[in-house]
């Protein structure tokens, strides 16, 4: 009976220690998995960060090149204004000077040497009578 009785506590102390790391070991999956969910959360957070990070820095090189695109346009346009301006003085020039060489050509072809004494004459009584 001894045997038995002794046996029997045996065999319901290894119940209790088999119950008990069952316990432990549930505990400890649990944590696990607790601590995998969390990682898992983080690595899902850090990720979600990134890709924020990552649209602005592209929105930024974005809006950067457009300034820059704008800067180039603006300063190309002056440009070209300039030249224009420049252009047309130079063009105004030409047709003074060539409109003056005309009227000479002009005047000389039809102003013979009396007409252009008697043209003088009457300019300097013209300037004398103003004194």
């Amino acid at each position: 009976m001894d045997k038995m009785e002794e046996r029997e506590n045996y065999i319901a102390n290894e119940i209790d220690t088999a119950e008990k790391n069952r316990e432990i070991a549930e505990k400890a999956a649990k944590e696990a998995n607790e601590q995998l969910s969390a990682t898992r959360k983080e690595a899902q957070q850090i990720i979600e960060e990134a890709k924020k990070a990552g649209q602005e820095q592209e929105q930024a090189i974005i809006q950067a090149a457009q300034e820059a695109a704008a800067r180039l346009k603006q300063s190309a346009e002056e440009d070209i204004a300039r030249e224009k301006e420049k252009a047309i003085e130079a063009l105004q020039a030409q047709v003074a000077t060539l409109s003056v060489q005309i009227a000479t050509k002009v005047i000389e072809k039809e102003i013979n040497k009396e007409d252009q004494e008697q043209l003088i004459s009457d300019y300097i009584k013209e300037v004398g009578e103003e004194r």
